[in-house]
């Protein structure tokens, strides 16, 4: 993408329990106005309380997939970004609660890039995880296996990539 980044002053709500990745993420995103929460209630506060454009979400330590309905009820654009929740069945349950991706700590240095993803998606109407599978295909076969998606293939037949 050439020009402006989509992500230049979107205001950020960063939730996680260690404050390293928080302060890593900060740094990333320094084209953004970030804050952060280390936890599950002052996260609610500030969903419930300020503007953002999106919020990303660790899933453990902050009760993360309630904050994802937290986040669409008041029209922010829930990522989760997890180190330990790594498994098909997060994927697909944060899909349906409405999450607009879901992407390993392994990515972190590329979060930019998934985050312009899902604002031009949203830009552009079409689905937020529109690209998620061709830049992560290959790390969810090494992590799960070839078959990966073989448990869920009714789900995945479906999975939006428009």
């Amino acid at each position: 993408m050439s020009g402006r980044s989509l992500l230049a002053n979107k205001r950020i709500l960063i939730v996680d329990d260690e404050p390293d990745v928080l302060d890593a993420l900060t740094e990333l995103l320094s084209d953004c106005r970030i804050v952060t929460a280390e936890n599950f209630q002052d996260a609610k506060q500030l969903l419930e309380s300020e503007p953002f454009d999106l919020a990303i979400l660790d899933i453990m330590g902050v009760n993360g997939y309630e904050l994802i309905d937290i986040a669409n009820k008041n029209d922010v654009i829930p990522v989760m970004l997890t180190a330990h929740a790594l498994a098909p069945d997060h994927i697909i349950h944060s899909y349906r609660l409405g999450a607009a991706s879901y992407l390993p700590k392994d990515v972190m240095p590329e979060l930019p890039i998934f985050l312009e993803d899902i604002l031009e998606a949203k830009a552009k109407g079409k689905s937020t995880w529109w690209r998620w599978f061709d830049r992560l295909a290959s790390l969810w076969e090494r992590k799960f296996g070839k078959e990966w998606q073989s448990r869920e293939r009714e789900f995945w037949e479906k999975f939006p990539t428009l």
